[in-house]
Parts: C-alpha cells; sequence; structure tokens
C-alpha cells in the first residue's frame, strides 16, 4: 500500500477525474423538492439536504448524487473510489494518513482546476463543486491524542463524495438549477468551459417528478423492539462519575448520551421524509453509504464558511411550545430566563469563540446575537451566532480541525470531556454529534451538528440522545431526561413506521432456548470467564427444519456427542437426553415459523476452566427463516476459489467454534467475487469448502468421488447422499484429488444440511460440466437429490 505523509497534488494527478467542463441548467419541479429527488435516494453516493421551517438558516435544499469519487476513510486508512465514467463504481485506491489533510490536499487539487472557470466564484452559490457527506465524532482521534476503549460499529469515521450532478433549489426564489461537472470525454457538445443553457437530461427526468400518484415504500421499525446500550443503575453511575470529575476540577460541564437500537426493514428514506414532514428543521440530512444510511433531523448549524467570513450557532437550551398563545409565550419566556441554559450556552459560546480564535484574524471574532429565541414547530431552541473572518492563510480543513467535534455536544474543556466521555460511554458515537454537509472547492462549506440523527445498517436503526452534565445535576433526573429525549424520538420513529413489522419473525422478541429456559435472542450471553468462549471450547451444529421437522436430528446429536468426546474426553448427556424436535416445535411457534423453513442452531460451549461439574455448559438453540442460498445470491449454483492458506489440523474433523479459518476464507472469496472458498489441505489435495462438502458425480463410470482427506468434517447430509447413491447401485470412491483434477470431472456438487445439494458452476474461474438430466431421473443430479434429502 503506498504511504502518503503529505498529499501532494501530483499524487492525484494520475488517479482523479479531470474536469473540463461545467454545465448549468434552469429546471422545474411539480413536487416538493424531497418527494421530486426521492429516485435517487436508493442510489449508493446519494446525499440529499433539506432545509426547513423559515429560519434564516434554512434557505437550500440540495441533492448531491453520481458520484466522481468515493472517500471513506477509517483511522489512518483512506479508500478513494474513483468512478470509471459509467456509473459502475471503478477502481479504488488506498492511502495511509491524515483523512482531514487527504480532504485538504483534495480540495486544493480541484481549487486550483477551477481557477481557468469563468466567474465560477461568483456565479454557483453555495456550492457549485465540492465534498458532500459526513464527519464522524470518531475522528476527533484524528485531531487529538485521546483514549480509545468503546465498541466500534465498523462504520467508516468518514464518508464524503464528489458529486458529478448537484440539484439546488433556492426556496427564497423558487429556482432549481442542475449543476454538472463533466470529465474528460464525457460530453462532446462544444462551447466554453462554463456553459449555462436549457437541453434536457433524460437520464435525469427520469429519475425527477416521478408519478403523482406514487405511494412511499413500505418500512417498519419494530415497535417493541428499541433497546439501551445502557441500564439504567449503570446511566446513574455514569453521571455520577461525572459529577466527580466536575467536582475534581477536571471539567465544567459533559455531555453524556445513550444509544437505542431496533430492528428496521424497508426503504429508509420513505422514513426520512416522513419525519421531514412532521417536523421540519433546517440542516435534514440523507446520505446513501452504500451499506449503511444516515437520516439526520439536525436543527444545529456547526460552521458555515462564505469566502472568509465564518459563523457557528451552538444551541443549548430547548423547552416545548405551548398549546396556545400566551403559553407559548410564557414557555419561551421561562427559557430565556432559565439560569442554567444560559450558563450553559455562555459557556459553549466561549469554547467556540475560542475555536475560531485559533484560525481567525485577530479580534475579529464576535457573538452577533446571544441567547436568540428560535422558534420549531414543537420546541423553542436557545441559540447563538459566533462570527469571524478566517485567516487568509487557514483552509476550510483548518477550520473543521480547529473546532471539530462540536462545544455544544461535548463540554467543557472539550479535550477532558472528550476522554471522560470515552470513559463513561461504551459504543463509539460515530456520526452521532459529528457534522453532516459539503465543502466547497471554492471558499464555501456548511456542517451541521449531527443531533437527532439515525443510522440504519446491518438491519437496525439506531439513534443516540443526551443531556449535558454540570455541577448540580441529579444523576435520576439526567437519567429520565435522556429517557424523555429517546421516548419522543422512538414515538415520532415508530408513528412514522408501519403498524406492524413487515416480518414479525424478525423482531426483537426473537426467543431462543439457553439453559432449559426459553429467553429473549437478544439477552442471551455466555459468561466471559467460560472456555467456550475465551479458547472457542465448544461445538455447534447446523440443521434444516422443514414442515416443522428438524431433518436427520440423530444423526446431528451423534456427531456432537462424539466430537465432545472425542475432543474434552467426556460425555454429553445433557445434549443426549433433550427432546429437541419438542423444542423447535415451541421456538417454530413462538418465532412465527410455523409451516416455514428454518435454520436451528446448536451451540454448545464449555464452562470455566476446572472442574466442569462446579457450573453447567453453555447448551443453546436458536431458531430463523432460512432463504435457500441460491436465492439469496440469483444464480443457479455456486463459483468456488481455492483458499492460499492451507489447512492441517485434527480440529478440521469437528464441527468446532473455533471457526475463524473459516470465516476468514468466505471473507476472501467474497471480496473476490466468488460464494465459496476451496479449502486444501497442507498437501496441497482438495478437502471441502468453507461451508460444504464436495463430491463428483460420473454417470458414465457409475461412481461418485470423494475428496479423501486426512481431517475434514464428518458431514451428515454427505452421509446421507453416499447412501442414496449407494442404494441406487453406484460405487464411493475416496481419493487425493487436486485442484486442477476436480475441475476436469463432471458434476461437482456442494453439500450442507441447510442447502442440500447445489452445483458447483466453477473453480478458480474455470467452469464446470454438468449434465441436464441424471440417469437415474428426468432432473439433474442436485433435484435428484434434493428430493430425497428434504423428505
Amino acid at each position: 500500500m503506498p504511504f502518503m505523509s503529505q498529499y501532494q497534488h501530483s499524487s492525484f494527478n494520475d488517479i482523479l477525474p479531470k474536469i473540463e467542463r461545467i454545465r448549468r441548467t434552469k429546471i422545474e419541479l411539480n413536487r416538493p423538492f424531497g418527494e421530486a429527488v426521492r429516485g435517487f435516494a436508493k442510489d449508493s453516493g446519494t446525499v440529499i439536504l433539506l432545509s426547513g421551517t423559515s429560519l434564516d438558516s434554512a434557505r437550500y435544499n440540495i441533492l448531491a448524487t453520481k458520484p466522481l469519487i468515493t472517500i471513506t476513510a477509517k483511522g489512518e486508512k483512506i479508500l478513494l473510489c474513483v468512478d470509471d465514467g459509467g456509473g459502475r463504481g471503478g477502481k479504488t485506491h488506498i492511502f495511509l494518513g491524515d483523512p482531514l489533510e487527504f480532504v485538504n490536499s483534495l480540495i486544493n487539487h480541484y481549487a486550483s482546476k477551477f481557477t481557468g472557470f469563468t466567474d465560477f466564484k461568483e456565479a454557483i452559490y453555495p456550492v457549485g463543486a465540492g465534498l458532500f457527506g459526513y464527519f464522524s465524532y470518531d475522528l476527533k482521534d484524528r485531531i487529538e491524542s485521546l483514549p480509545n476503549s468503546c465498541v466500534d460499529q465498523n462504520l467508516p469515521d468518514l464518508y464524503l463524495i464528489l458529486p458529478s450532478t448537484l440539484l439546488i433549489h433556492d426556496r427564497y426564489t423558487g429556482c432549481v438549477e442542475k449543476i454538472e461537472l463533466l470529465i474528460d470525454g464525457a460530453d462532446t457538445v462544444s462551447g466554453s468551459k462554463f456553459d449555462i443553457h436549457n437541453q434536457k437530461d433524460q437520464n435525469l427526468d427520469s429519475k425527477l417528478n416521478l408519478d403523482a400518484n406514487f405511494s412511499i415504500a413500505p418500512f417498519s421499525i419494530d415497535p417493541t423492539g428499541f433497546r439501551s446500550n445502557f441500564s439504567k443503575s449503570e446511566y446513574i453511575e455514569a453521571v455520577k462519575r461525572a459529577i466527580e470529575y466536575i467536582k475534581a476540577g477536571d471539567i465544567y460541564q459533559v455531555n453524556l448520551s445513550q444509544r437505542f437500537s431496533a430492528n428496521f426493514q424497508g426503504d429508509s428514506y420513505s422514513l426520512f421524509l416522513k419525519l421531514f414532514e412532521k417536523n421540519p428543521a433546517p440542516f435534514f440530512a440523507f446520505v446513501n453509504a452504500k451499506n449503511h444510511q444516515i437520516i439526520s433531523t439536525s436543527p444545529e448549524r456547526f460552521i458555515k464558511r462564505d469566502g472568509n467570513f465564518i459563523e457557528t450557532r451552538p444551541i443549548k437550551g430547548t423547552i416545548r411550545r405551548g398549546e396556545n398563545a400566551d403559553e407559548d409565550k410564557e414557555l419561551g419566556q421561562a427559557l430565556l430566563s432559565s439560569l442554567k441554559d444560559d450558563a450553559e450556552l455562555s459557556m459553549i459560546v466561549d469554547l467556540m469563540r475560542n475555536d475560531f480564535g485559533k484560525v481567525a484574524v485577530g479580534k475579529s471574532v464576535k457573538v452577533k446575537e446571544h441567547k436568540r429565541l428560535e422558534p420549531y414547530d414543537n420546541v423553542f431552541h436557545l441559540v447563538s451566532i459566533v462570527k469571524a473572518l478566517l485567516a487568509p492563510d487557514r483552509s476550510s480543513v483548518d477550520l473543521i480541525r480547529a473546532t471539530f467535534p462540536g462545544g455544544s455536544i461535548t463540554g467543557c474543556p472539550k479535550i477532558r470531556s472528550m476522554e471522560i466521555i470515552d470513559e463513561l460511554e461504551s459504543t463509539r458515537r460515530h456520526v452521532y454529534t459529528g457534522s453532516i454537509g459539503y465543502i466547497s472547492f471554492h471558499n464555501t462549506l456548511d456542517l451541521s451538528i449531527a443531533i437527532r440523527t439515525a443510522v440504519v445498517a446491518y438491519g437496525k436503526i439506531s439513534f443516540s440522545v443526551g443531556g449535558g452534565i454540570v455541577f448540580d445535576s441529579d444523576p435520576e433526573k439526567e437519567y429520565e431526561e435522556t429517557l424523555h429525549k429517546g421516548r419522543t424520538i422512538m414515538e415520532t420513529l415508530l408513528n412514522s413506521s408501519d403498524s406492524k413489522p413487515l416480518n414479525p419473525s424478525d423482531n426483537s422478541n426473537k426467543k431462543a432456548w439457553v439453559n432449559g429456559k426459553i429467553v429473549d435472542e437478544n439477552s442471551v450471553a455466555i459468561p466471559a470467564h467460560f472456555t467456550g468462549f475465551q479458547y472457542g471450547a465448544g461445538l455447534f451444529e447446523t440443521m434444516r427444519v422443514q414442515n416443522g421437522k428438524i431433518l436427520r436430528i440423530k444423526e446431528h446429536i451423534k456427531r456432537v456427542s462424539s466430537s465432545w468426546r472425542e475432543l474434552f474426553n467426556e460425555e454429553l448427556w445433557q445434549v443426549e437426553q433433550i427432546t429437541w424436535q419438542n423444542l423447535v416445535d415451541n421456538l417454530s411457534y413462538l418465532n412465527s415459523l410455523k409451516d416455514k423453513t428454518a435454520a436451528a442452531k446448536l451451540i454448545v460451549a464449555r464452562s470455566g476452566v476446572g472442574s466442569p461439574n462446579q457450573e453447567p455448559h453453555f447448551i443453546a438453540l436458536f431458531l430463523r427463516p432460512y432463504t435457500h442460498r441460491l436465492d439469496t445470491i440469483g444464480k443457479n449454483g455456486l463459483d468456488l476459489i481455492s483458499f492460499p492458506k492451507r489447512r492441517h489440523t485434527y480440529l478440521a474433523s469437528h464441527k468446532s467454534l473455533n471457526y475463524l479459518y473459516y470465516h476468514l476464507a468466505s471473507i476472501f472469496a467474497k471480496e473476490r467475487g466468488f460464494d465459496e472458498a476451496l479449502i486444501l489441505n497442507a498437501d496441497g489435495y482438495v478437502s471441502e469448502t468453507n461451508t460444504a462438502s464436495i463430491i463428483s458425480v460420473s454417470e458414465i463410470e457409475r461412481k461418485i468421488v470423494v475428496p479423501k482427506s486426512d481431517y475434514a468434517l464428518l458431514s451428515v447430509t454427505l452421509d446421507a447422499a453416499l447412501t442414496l447413491f449407494l442404494d441406487a447401485g453406484y460405487q464411493i470412491v475416496k481419493n487425493k484429488i487436486t485442484t486442477s483434477e476436480l475441475i476436469v470431472m463432471p458434476n461437482v456438487i456442494a453439500l450442507n444440511s441447510l442447502m442440500g445439494a447445489v452445483n458447483v458452476l466453477s473453480i478458480d474461474g474455470k467452469k464446470i460440466f454438468h449434465s441436464q438430466t441424471f440417469d437415474l431421473s428426468n432432473k439433474d443430479v442436485c433435484s435428484w437429490l434434493n428430493d430425497k434429502l428434504f423428505i
């Protein structure tokens, strides 16, 4: 991987798209902006910024889409994906270094290119070309040297796109303009580098202004499944620790938060639109970052730049709106008179003045307004406005580095507050209290504080709520305040959601059986001192449940018991005595899986070091819906690739919890566009795949060839299949087979308990021959086998 400690402009010349022209087009929309651009929301690399209310910070709606480049960063690893010009994605380049410095160099690279575009800075406002996306709170670690003891969510620290197409709606004038960056070879229309014209864009029109009779795509949030990453006692204890730090003089104030999560299904942009309809705010943002989406309903501006003018608008203090004009006025006055809110806002204003002072012209930092009462649909906020002049030798990234993350959501002093947040919170915040918006190539910038922000990822929706802890905070009341804030957001989300989950079996009330009890699956935990957790000292079985029946249950229990006996020299009578079919019947009913194909997973993990009789082993049964592998990948077979790390361990004969090797093999295959990894023994001969057994069926010779391997899993499904072939008069031959020998064999098949028999389509890119019909039926081999295996 190339290392770049400083990102010189010349480093980008060979890999970045060369923007040759800018095209501007006036267009008309026949629907509200958010609805008109919904056709782009499903496209990875789309950012939509909506402004609600009549406040002076809520002027523009912006669509940024069709990225020329995409930047993601995690720690100091930076991925730069350059589109190939056809919208299909392109080559990814890897860099190591400071992500903010990388962004700064990229902006400088393009800013220098735009100097040749006539009147560019004056003609396009607020942004004509630049980077759109988010800076997560965790990017703080690239700015300051801070501890890290929180659990990571496996999401980027930074996600930015350079869109080739912008749509900008000026809410004051009603004007909508499309701005396109045309790369070398992308457009053959002659003319100057900077065009204003009214040509139609058929591709854009096909996604804009869709049928006015559209219905919003469905989405569902599990109405019973919101869970916090804190228990009540844990959060109260965290508040007490924060107060101790305040009394000790470490800090004056700190913002603590807790995270709530629930299962989510469906269209995340539909949720975004419903939230905007219910409670508009100036800084709504939607980011489709491919494997996750950001839904932000923030009212708070973090920093804005317009040439050399910069401003920040911290918020501290919130109160509900009144039921009538008199109550509304009374509540607004009560917020203005609040000593606590005044103290907190004043503290944050001083902090932001200090941050601005790091990059501003001397004596230019001014508090233009303090404690401005801003009205929203449901609440009042107290807002202050701090302005300054950015020093001539300072850039937009310098401004971010001086101020990030915002003081209103960390504490004072900021660095010590962030250290305490890391100590007291259990989960890294990611985008929550980070920033969302844009940085242009022509000295404009507008970023929000990502509060009231949800992340949709991995089938869940998560959001965080927090509160400012000060010297006289009451821990119980602080906990209740976060619950109230969380409950308000939950009710808003749930009221926007469909009333019922789209898939009842996929909700957070899913049940499991653990050591004799039916429990909520989310509450299942294995004790940390168990050797099953520490060393992978345990076994598992994956079984197919069809029409309510566990297929070949006796064989599965026999295998797990035999392996346990061989590995740990003890009987597994706890597992052998249980009536597993009755448990599956119960879980199928509780998880709404009766009469559906399901996957049952039995896990047995060994208890703590010492006498195993002192405490019972961990024994659990989980049940989930099963969709056939081929339906999931949309193919009629599997493509295999040889895993280069050869294997030689007697544990391969057992389905142990020490499964990392096979997990890494699976990742290796999928990252290269294959479905499974072909596992080779230390001597180079074929053994199996990372999830299945392998055989070849020769109709001409009427024989089944099975790879001979010193150590391979004793497959229940393979044994059942071989018995069927023996009964049909086929010979079973076990030979050592090389990859090249397997490739030329006919009818290569992968088998496991869940998917049954599946054709192997290719190995290392070379196609496998398969007969269309089998000599024992008018079907192919796999269909004949599966008809008999799944009885």
